[in-house]
C-alpha cells in the first residue's frame, strides 16, 4: 500500500491566513513566522497535494480556482481541530482558555465596561480577545472560524446558529433639548425622517432605527453619515438633526456633557434584541450559555 502524504495543520494555516490578507507579509505577520518561512510552508504543500494554489507576481497574490477551493476547506479542518480542543476545556473549567468574540460599535462601548470586570473576577482563566466589526463581517468571522461568538443585536441574518437572547435594548429619539414640546413618548409617525441622521450603511442600528419609526420613505430621506453614535450625537447637539439611540448608549452615559435628550419611541417594536450567537453543535455551548449569562446580568450593573 502506497504511502500517502498528509497537509500539515501549519501548512494549512498558512494558506488560510495568505486567503484572507491577500499578502505574504502580513499573512507571515499574522501566523508570527517569517515571509520566507510562510512561502516556503505553501511551495511545500503545492508540492505535496501536486496543484498550483497561488499565482505569484510582485504586486498581486490570486488564488487558482483550485486553490481557492482548498482554502476553504482548510479553513474547514482547521475550524474542526480548534474543536478538539474546544472539547477537552469544555470537559474541564468552565470558561477557561482562549475565546474570540466579535461584538458590533454599537454594543461594544456601552456594555463590556460593564462585563469585562465581572469576567476577570468570576472566570480568571478565560482569555477573552474581543474584535470590534459590523454584525455583517461579525456574522462571516463566525462562519469562517476566526470568531467563535458574536455579540450582536437582533433582528439581524446570521445564517444558522445558535442563539440566546439576552435582553431588548428599547430605542429612543435624541434631540436638543431646547425643543421642550416633545411628549413623554414619540409616536413612530411623527419623526421627521428629514431630519434623521443616522449610522452609515453597515451598522444593523441604522435598519433597527428605520424600523421603529415605521417610515416607508425613511430609508431615502434619511441621512446616513455617522461612523459611531457618539459623532452622531455631536452632530445632534450642533443642530444639524435628530437620531435614534438604544436605551444602552443612554444608560452608559452619550448624552453627558451635552444638551441633547431622549425620549422613548412609542410602540412595543420600538427595541432590537440583543443576543449572543455561535455556530450550531459547537462543543463549547455550556461556555457561550455561561457568558450569555454574564452578559445578561450586566445590562442592570
Amino acid at each position: 500500500m502506497a504511502q500517502t502524504y498528509l497537509p500539515t495543520l501549519k501548512q494549512l494555516q498558512y494558506l488560510v491566513s495568505l486567503h484572507d490578507h491577500g499578502h505574504f507579509g502580513r499573512a507571515a505577520k499574522a501566523c508570527h513566522v517569517s515571509q520566507s518561512t510562510l512561502s516556503a510552508g505553501i511551495r511545500e504543500l503545492e508540492t505535496l497535494i501536486g496543484v498550483t494554489l497561488v499565482e505569484r507576481t510582485r504586486r498581486v497574490v490570486r488564488f487558482t480556482p483550485v486553490g481557492g477551493r482548498i482554502g476553504d476547506k482548510a479553513r474547514r479542518v482547521l475550524r474542526e481541530a480548534e474543536e478538539l480542543g474546544d472539547m477537552a476545556r469544555a470537559a474541564g473549567r468552565p470558561l477557561s482558555g482562549e475565546m474570540r468574540m466579535s461584538v458590533i460599535p454599537t454594543i461594544a462601548p456601552f456594555l463590556l465596561p460593564r462585563v469585562l470586570p465581572r469576567l476577570r473576577r468570576d472566570y480568571p482563566e478565560l482569555k477573552l480577545f474581543l474584535r470590534e466589526e459590523p454584525s455583517g463581517a461579525a456574522c462571516e468571522a463566525l462562519a469562517n472560524g476566526r470568531a467563535d461568538c458574536v455579540l450582536l443585536a437582533l433582528p439581524y441574518p446570521c445564517g444558522d446558529v445558535a442563539k440566546r437572547v439576552l435582553f431588548d435594548d428599547p430605542l429612543f429619539v435624541a434631540f436638543q433639548g431646547d425643543e421642550s414640546d416633545a411628549p413623554p413618548a414619540i409616536p413612530p409617525a411623527t419623526i421627521d425622517a428629514k431630519r434623521l441622521l443616522l449610522l452609515e450603511d453597515g451598522h444593523c442600528l441604522k435598519d433597527h432605527a428605520l424600523a421603529a419609526c415605521d417610515s416607508a420613505g425613511g430609508r431615502a430621506e434619511a441621512a446616513m453619515l455617522g461612523t459611531s453614535l457618539h459623532t452622531i450625537t455631536q452632530m445632534v447637539d450642533n443642530g444639524l438633526g435628530i437620531t435614534i439611540l438604544p436605551e444602552m448608549a443612554i444608560r452608559a452615559g452619550i448624552l453627558d456633557h451635552s444638551s441633547v435628550v431622549a425620549r422613548p419611541i412609542a410602540g412595543e417594536d420600538a427595541a432590537r434584541r440583543i443576543a449572543l450567537v455561535w455556530r450550531r453543535a459547537s462543543p463549547r455551548e455550556r461556555d457561550f450559555q455561561l457568558l450569555a449569562d454574564v452578559l445578561a446580568g450586566a445590562r442592570d450593573g
